[in-house]
């Protein structure tokens, strides 16, 4: 029995702690969709736009370590109601695959847990960033907080990763929240030392999304992981 590709808009967001693997996933279950057929976006925030990229720059320097938290929730949104307005919307208008590296959850991980904003506040900002878009499944890849800060400062830390150690124990808790309360939306993937058996565990979180032939094994290139190594 075959299948039909699905046209219904897909959005999907990678969410998790420093240093677990986001753009890689993001990189591998793009590839693998491409290969079956879909047109994939693949997106990071803050980012995505000559407007979200500027902000990025602004929210990840370590010359702004003063920056009020409230400042920090408010650049976030705006970086991501730029990235909403200008790319995903129209992209799922037209049917296609929408994969993002962090959205609306870690802002509640970060700005709410870790930082201590009212976590109301920062839903409501959410909606507003947002554009009240809601990921159709979230991948939050789970990893050991202190292993994953050792592998994102290895070339060095930007502000958010600079936070000690107890700043990222909260976001770690508030992603475990999250999950539990949104647990038809999100699913835990748990890092396995191997890229690829990760991956696997990636795509059996959302297989049910794509069509039969997204489902067939996948083999990932040598080139491939050399290249998005290069990239980071």
């Amino acid at each position: 029995m075959s299948f039909e590709k699905k046209e219904k808009p897909l959005f999907i967001s990678f969410e998790g702690g420093e240093g677990v693997g986001k753009s890689t996933q993001i990189r591998l279950l793009a590839d693998r969709l491409t290969q079956a057929g879909y047109e994939v976006y693949c997106l990071r925030e803050p980012g995505g736009t000559s407007v979200g990229e500027q902000i990025r720059s602004i929210l990840l320097d370590c010359a702004n370590a003063n920056m009020a938290p409230i400042a920090e929730l408010l650049l976030y949104e705006a970086a991501r109601a730029q990235l909403v307005t200008e790319v995903i919307k129209p992209a799922l208008a037209a049917g296609k695959v929408v994969l993002v590296d962090r959205f609306t959850d870690s802002t509640l991980a970060y700005q709410a847990f870790a930082r201590g904003l009212d976590k109301e506040l920062v839903n409501t900002s959410n909606i507003i960033g947002s554009c009240a878009l809601v990921p159709t499944r979230t991948v939050l890849l789970d990893k050991d907080v202190d292993e994953g800060l050792k592998k994102a400062i290895e070339g060095g830390a930007d502000r958010m990763e600079a936070e000690g150690r107890e700043f990222h124990e909260r976001v770690h808790e508030g992603f475990e929240y999250l999950a539990h309360r949104h647990d038809q939306r999100i699913v835990t993937v748990a890092c396995q030392e191997r890229k690829e058996d990760t991956h696997e565990l990636v795509f059996a979180a959302v297989a049910d999304l794509f069509n039969e032939q997204a489902a067939r094994p996948y083999e990932i290139s040598s080139e491939l992981l050399q290249k998005i190594k290069e990239q980071k």
